[in-house]
């Protein structure tokens, strides 16, 4: 990480290898993944954001904010990257001046907000990867209201084409069983869902394959689906869900 970002960064922000890098590419993966919705309706299913107080925790590029923003009361988007924060802002410039959404620096572990002060909490991989998140889990317990839900969503490496890509390409992760034993006795509910990558160009597949997989394993899943002939990748993602 260059000296000149490191200095801009809050303490204790945990780089991202794809959005923090590739801005632009994972603007494209943001775009391709889960057409149909169906990650959103789990998490409606759960707990609906319509006239709720909103955390979008590490919104990165602010791309989820919007959406929330639909039907919450209120969205607060909490970033360390000070790059992406900038694109966040930009991208809610009018809902920042209707007061509906706000950017803020922080990190999963010091929001900066109030005690009880959110109704949802929304993650998408980002922080909150199993063992280890700990300190951000206390940071969550602090800042939603009672009654109040936090979603985690993060890749089912156990299922689907990308999660046996994962697989190859990460065997350093913790097992997929000690990372649902880990959410289970944190009081999660784990939720399975299959979604898809679907993407408008071979170009965009590429580029976004690159940027999640190792070099050697991206080459070997490319190969393969070059041979399979189509622009559909199926997904394998958990929605882990607390209600506090």
């Amino acid at each position: 990480m260059p000296e000149e970002l490191r200095e801009r960064l809050p303490d204790g922000a945990v780089p991202s290898p794809n959005i923090w890098h590739h801005t632009e590419v994972y603007e494209i993966e943001n775009r391709a993944v889960d057409p149909d919705g169906l990650i959103e309706a789990a998490m409606r299913a759960v707990h609906d954001w319509a006239g709720a107080d909103v955390l979008d925790l590490g919104c990165g590029s602010g791309f989820h904010l919007p959406r929330f923003a639909r039907t919450a009361r209120t969205v607060t988007g909490v970033e360390p990257h000070p790059d992406l924060r900038a694109i966040a802002a930009r991208r809610t410039r009018r809902l920042r001046a209707l007061r509906t959404v706000r950017v803020l620096e922080g990190t999963a572990q010091a929001t900066g907000l109030p005690d009880a002060s959110v109704d949802v909490v929304h993650a998408r991989w980002a922080y909150f990867f199993g063992p280890g998140c700990e300190p951000g889990l206390a940071e969550l317990a602090r800042v939603v209201r009672p009654g109040g839900t936090a979603l985690v969503i993060d890749n089912d490496p156990t299922r689907s084409t990308f999660g046996s890509w994962f697989r190859r390409g990460y065997p350093e992760f913790s097992a997929a069983h000690v990372v649902e034993r880990f959410w289970a006795d944190q009081g999660f509910h784990r939720e399975p869902v299959m979604v898809r990558w679907e993407f408008d160009a071979w170009e965009d597949l590429e580029a976004v394959v690159r940027i999640e997989l190792p070099g050697t394993v991206a080459d070997e899943a490319l190969a393969e689906q070059r041979a399979a002939g189509t622009l559909s990748v199926d997904y394998a993602v958990n929605v882990f869900s607390r209600t506090y």
